[in-house]
């Protein structure tokens, strides 16, 4: 789509993403980049491409529908990966990720938007570990950070808190059943008071499951979701509107996810709201998606990600207003997870108490009988949901144990395979141990007939010198007679 009319958003069709042609040059092909929107421009800082990460800084604006690249009056931004940008007050914060800096722990750094200066800000308390692909969710003036990968490839699941105002860290201790240690996942923030975390991955895992953090409470809850299945996913992006959390793309390594769904956080439903066709740069593993506000619309907007190729194209949905539904208040007690959908419905309506004591009114025991048929029948109608809710997570127990078969399946051939080769290399080195032996008894029989050699050198010096002795004695014995041949000639002729 180009840029002929100035409010270009306005024609685009609900619920549709829509590739946008852009003007001029594009920035680098990515993934695994920070995004944000900020009064109709889109933000794109670092990522990685071929294994090597990146540190421009790309604005695209959503009017003009151009890119241009912002240049640093000072500071340095490291290239980045895998890291998280929020906005607070003028300034792009962005944080943790996969970079050659030296730090331990967690830097956090700005670019302010007026004077384009970059720094590192100084945080106090309790730093957490540095990591990358981990979550950062703004509440309030604070961000919360879960999860994520540290530099030795070693998986977290931690809470840390960072306090805009006072700049200081500290970190969360929670209570129930934390969600498993991993990284690539996403997170949104409902009603002010709910942490919500879907997927992510392991080293050899992907998720698909849904976890809830009470910020009040503290406590960690698994509700089920209801609709639309949720494929294991890494690498995927979401961003919030209302109610709704759109979550696009992500993958599993082997093909990316072509579905964006969203995420009814008050009913705790899953729609897929949108699909696309093959490999799709919004079927990708990290890209990023934002929110727009353009003339008092929102709107979604997608970016970069890897599918087999890495991407750079610009997609926009206009998303269709959905209605406004109040809160859900979400129960976090792990012992009551698995029915958490269905208590919430019933929460705010609660029978009220009956009096069960004898009267002689014979309308009121009438009146008593038919509240505790409907009490019962409530009861009943509870029960139902919530078998129907238990009988949902079986399924996905299920379902989470064949594909747990199939891996421990494909552990097993590889495990084949590797003893086959384990043989094999035994066999070669069995021949080998053979071989060296043979060269070891050659060298005993060499070292024999070394010393044997020796033993003859020594006889032959021998033999030479006393060869030697017998010559010189040949010698003056011939000399002697000699000299006794010449004087007795002499004697005869004189």
């Amino acid at each position: 789509m180009g840029s002929d009319g100035q409010n270009w958003y306005f024609d685009l069709t609900y619920d549709q993403w829509t590739p946008l042609s852009v003007s001029g040059p594009r920035p680098a092909a990515r993934y695994k980049h920070a995004a944000a929107t900020v009064d109709g421009k889109l933000y794109i800082i670092g990522g990685s491409r071929n294994g090597r990460y990146l540190s421009d800084i790309q604005v695209f604006d959503l009017k003009s529908l151009t890119w241009s690249v912002i240049k640093l009056n000072s500071g340095v931004l490291p290239a980045t990966s895998g890291h998280n940008m929020i906005k607070w007050e003028n300034k792009l914060l962005f944080l943790a990720g996969h970079s050659k800096d030296v730090s331990d722990t967690v830097t956090v750094r700005f670019i302010d938007l007026q004077s384009y200066e970059c720094g590192v800000i100084e945080t106090f308390g309790k730093l957490p570990v540095a990591r990358g692909g981990q979550s950062v969710t703004i509440f309030g003036s604070k961000l919360i950070m879960f999860g994520g990968e540290d530099r030795n490839r070693f998986l977290l699941n931690d809470v840390n808190v960072l306090d805009l105002e006072t700049m200081t860290w500290s970190t969360v201790e929670t209570t129930q059943t934390s969600p498993a240690p991993r990284f690539d996942h996403t997170a949104a923030l409902h009603a002010d008071r709910y942490l919500l975390i879907l997927g992510g991955c392991s080293h050899s895992v992907f998720f698909n499951d849904l976890h809830v953090l009470d910020l009040e409470t503290m406590e960690w809850s698994r509700p089920q979701l209801q609709g639309d299945l949720v494929s294991p996913r890494a690498g995927h992006a979401g961003v919030t509107l209302g109610d709704n959390w759109y979550i696009v793309g992500g993958g599993d390594n082997r093909s990316g996810v072509p579905e964006t769904l969203v995420l009814n956080m008050s009913k705790l439903v899953v729609s897929v709201l949108a699909t696309v066709k093959g490999r799709d740069p919004l079927a990708s593993e990290g890209l990023s998606v934002s929110s727009a506000l353009l003339d008092g619309e929102k709107f979604l907007v997608a970016f970069g990600g890897y599918n087999g190729k890495y991407n750079n194209e610009v997609y926009v949905m206009r998303p269709k207003p959905r209605d406004v539904l109040h809160p859900k208040i979400l129960q976090s007690p792990a012992a009551e997870a698995a029915a958490a959908s269905v208590r919430a419905a019933y929460a705010l309506t609660k029978p009220e108490k009956l009096d069960l004591s004898e009267r002689e009114d014979s309308n009121f025991k009438e009146v008593h009988v038919d509240n505790t048929q409907q009490k019962l029948s409530a009861e009943i109608s509870a029960i139902g949901q919530q078998k129907k809710a238990l009988e949902s997570l079986l399924a996905d127990v299920q379902a989470e144990n064949a594909n747990l078969k199939a891996k421990i399946e494909e552990v097993n051939n590889t495990h084949a395979d590797l003893s086959k080769e384990l043989q094999s290399v035994q066999g070669q080195l069995i021949s080998e141990r053979s071989t060296c032996a043979k060269l070891e008894a050659q060298i005993t029989e060499l070292q024999k007939m070394l010393e044997s050699m020796q033993s003859i050198e020594e006889e032959v010096q021998a033999l030479r010198k006393e060869k030697s002795e017998l010559e010189r004695d040949m010698e003056r014995a011939a000399s002697v007679q000699k000299q006794g041949s010449g004087g007795a000639w002499k004697w005869i002729t004189g």
